[in-house]
């Protein structure tokens, strides 16, 4: 999947992947649908044409970046105009465009997260590290932007669609969960990881930090019912 990405990008966009992120997510299902869960990590690491410590000159002054980035797991996936957005329900269609779906015409997300260190003294160096991740382990980076005080908008409108889930998870079952991971999945559980399209009470597994998390959904609330270490 990691080379057709390339290919992809090499052939038709004439992008080339500057870094892959590495997070705890090992499949799509389970990844926020947005970034800002900040106890989520991220390392990024630089291929090796763009491993030089003077690209990341002054970056230090920065809290935040944008990463673009590339729907790797997406790609053949195609995209139609109009999609089923999870946060309404999975029943109101909306215009791709006015959406953050992943299935677009040219597989681009993009991302801000927060600077938690730059390590310039290690093998792959320079690595970046990042909270507040929402990218499946090991996606292509294919720009990374500062943010900056004009990307703050505060006219900016958008409609109220959060929706949260009462996450129930019994203490025997978080304690096989490291405890600095805890918060982080609560987060992602209260989010609603289901396909919008799901909705029938089946049972659910997602991978997260090394474990399969076992899950069932009655009306607002999801019960963990099982923890697994993979």
């Amino acid at each position: 999947m990691r080379q057709s990405a390339a290919v992809y990008l090499n052939k038709l966009h004439k992008i080339t992947p500057i870094a892959h992120i590495y997070t705890d997510f090992h499949s799509k299902f389970g990844v926020p649908r947005q970034h800002g869960i900040g106890e989520l990590m991220g390392k990024i690491v630089f291929e090796k044409p763009f491993r030089d410590i003077n690209m990341l000159r002054g970056l230090e002054k920065f809290s935040h970046i944008w990463l673009l980035w590339i729907f790797s797991e997406n790609i053949n996936a195609g995209y139609s105009a109009t999609v089923r957005p999870p946060r309404l329900g999975g029943n109101k269609r909306r215009g791709v465009f006015a959406t953050r779906a992943p299935f677009r015409p040219n597989s681009i997300g993009m991302s801000a997260v927060k600077i938690e260190e730059i390590i310039f003294e290690c093998e792959e160096s320079p690595i970046i590290i990042v909270s507040g991740v929402d990218m499946v382990n090991k996606t292509p980076i294919i720009d990374i932007k500062p943010y900056i005080k004009t990307d703050i908008i505060n006219s900016a409108t958008f409609p109220n669609i959060i929706h949260k889930l009462n996450v129930e998870i019994e203490e025997s079952l978080l304690c096989k969960v490291p405890a600095d991971k805890q918060s982080a999945l609560i987060k992602i559980l209260e989010e609603d990881p289901r396909p919008s399209y799901h909705k029938d009470g089946r049972q659910y597994g997602f991978y997260f930090a090394g474990m399969e998390i076992i899950f069932t959904v009655d009306c607002d609330t999801l019960r963990v019912i099982d923890v697994i270490n993979i």
